[in-house]
């Protein structure tokens, strides 16, 4: 059966630092794996923001 050296690479990886998936779950629950933002908090986010003004290409003076 056919391996590629990528997934031989991972797999030893893996095997030297079991480590890596349970960071790769941590690094995930931090930055990935969220809660859907409320209605109202995103609504106040929007009234919040102040609209910014379109680049300037072009000064006159």
């Amino acid at each position: 059966m056919y391996v590629s050296e990528v997934t031989q690479f991972l797999s030893e990886l893996k095997q030297k630092n079991p480590h890596i998936e349970i960071d790769q779950r941590k690094g995930r629950a931090i930055w990935w794996d969220k809660e859907p933002a409320s209605l109202a908090r995103t609504a106040q986010i929007r009234e919040s923001t102040i609209p910014q003004q379109g680049y300037v290409y072009h000064i006159k003076g």
